[in-house]
């Protein structure tokens, strides 16, 4: 029995197949310095004191995202003027040789300058996957082919834990940045090879009519040939509530992931550390290897775990609001519904500091919840800007909202310096990491709020 899936065809997954490894690489570059961090510290790159290591590490941080936000004022108003093909190319060059920069820094200083060169360049990755997605796929598979490739961050995120710290101890921190940056340069060689806007697969006879067909299938979406190139000012946008929407959603929890991202191997190497040193005030003699110490985890791969969690609520968060729509619910309530319901598993994190002081897995597994619920929310939150936008604008409000996402993970980073500093120095560094999980938890009820108060079906922007 012939699917329809088989008479539709499906080249266009194939196009998904390389955002996916275009994001893998992007958050195999963007892991690498959370990775090394107690390395790092270790080699003085943070200076010496303890606590004021925190603080520096958290500027090293800012600096991405300080440059990140300030890329996507720009990098989504590129691709929508130059194209997506070159835009992600020019995007995935610069990041690759930013990343392997960082094999040259020495001090806070120079790290903070090469990682202010990922950051921007690294801006125009999820402006350039969005636009392709919406060129490429209609609205009913959006969200699931977006959940597809945004787990290519959770991939990239599985697999840098597994071999970035034996790099750095084998041959040294520096080749582990290098080598995560060469991978996107064998990208590049697919993506040149294989990408082309849908309209030239269908001349060249790659693409089948029906396809063509099936991609264009909404009924308020037209093949926007006269607009390509056209490019959308900021100043329109910005009237739109719809652009203030997806602006606030990913303020309010792209901090979030960032936070994951960065801080959560040294939550992990300090909740081994806290049980070391309570196990040997009461056992003064011991003197055996600290991985046999009741509680210790291999926190390496404990990360690992919390991403490939992530990898499931990635690809079940598109396909949820689909299962909706296929079972005759109207997009937007779809979208909603699904939204709500991811944005209630956060919550579980709210226990991860206390869970923590009795096993460590305990407090791995809700963050785990919580990092695939953040997942769910990506897919969802993104797709969003192409039911509100035509594909012409996409790109442009993409990197608003990537920029409000920066902005909002900057001041995550500087309270996370600052509060963790502050507890290291009082030897409490667990309930800084309490209060920070607090708002981790609420953020994504507290984004949902505001997103439905704003545009409450979600309704389409027609007269850019």
């Amino acid at each position: 029995m012939t699917s329809s899936s088989q008479l539709i065809g499906k080249y266009r997954w194939t196009i998904c197949a390389l955002v996916f490894f275009a994001t893998t690489v992007n958050y195999f570059d963007r892991n690498v310095l959370g990775l090394l961090k107690p390395i790092l510290a270790n080699a003085g790159v943070f200076g010496q004191d303890k606590a004021n290591q925190e603080l520096y590490y958290s500027w090293v941080v800012m600096s991405f995202q300080v440059a990140y936000a300030i890329g996507m004022t720009l990098a989504g108003r590129f691709i929508d003027w130059i194209g997506t093909k070159r835009g992600y190319a020019f995007s995935l060059l610069g990041w690759s040789i930013a990343a392997m920069g960082h094999a040259l820094a020495h001090n806070t200083l120079t790290f903070g300058f090469w990682r202010a060169a990922l950051g921007f360049t690294e801006a125009g990755n999820f402006p350039a996957a969005n636009k392709t997605m919406a060129e490429w796929f209609p609205k009913k598979e959006r969200a699931f082919a977006t959940g597809i490739y945004n787990s290519g961050a959770n991939i990239g995120a599985i697999v840098t834990p597994l071999f970035v710290p034996w790099m750095a101890r084998q041959w040294g921190w520096q080749w582990a940045f290098i080598f995560v940056g060469m991978i996107g340069l064998i990208w590049l060689y697919f993506w040149f090879r294989i990408y082309a806007s849908p309209e030239q697969k269908l001349k060249a006879g790659i693409l089948s009519q029906a396809e063509y067909d099936y991609i264009h299938s909404d009924l308020d979406e037209k093949v926007e040939e006269k607009g390509k190139g056209e490019r959308v000012p900021w100043s329109k946008l910005l009237m739109y509530r719809q652009t203030w929407s997806f602006f606030f959603g990913k303020f309010l929890t792209d901090g979030v992931w960032w936070f994951y991202l960065f801080w959560l191997p040294a939550f992990l190497d300090g909740e081994n550390m806290r049980k070391i040193l309570a196990f040997k005030a009461l056992n003064p003699s011991f003197g055996g290897d600290t991985a046999d110490i009741p509680g210790i985890i291999s926190w390496t791969f404990a990360v690992a775990v919390v991403y490939t969690i992530s990898t499931v609520g990635s690809i079940y968060g598109g396909w949820l609001p689909k299962k909706f729509i296929d079972g005759g619910m109207v997009t937007y309530k779809a979208r909603k519904l699904a939204m709500f319901i991811y944005a209630l598993f956060p919550l579980s994190v709210l226990m991860a500091s206390w869970l923590g002081q009795f096993n460590t897995w305990y407090a791995v597994l809700t963050i785990g919840i919580a990092c695939a619920a953040h997942q769910a929310w990506s897919a969802n939150i993104f797709t969003t800007v192409t039911d509100m936008f035509p594909k012409k604008a996409v790109a442009s409000v993409t990197g608003i909202g990537g920029m409000s996402g920066a902005i909002g993970g900057i001041i995550i980073a500087q309270s996370a310096g600052l509060l963790l500093k502050h507890f290291a120095a009082l030897g409490k560094i667990e309930v800084g990491y309490g209060f920070l999980f607090i708002f981790c938890g609420i953020a994504y009820v507290t984004a949902w709020l505001i997103m439905h108060l704003l545009v409450p079906k979600m309704k389409r922007v027609e007269d850019l």
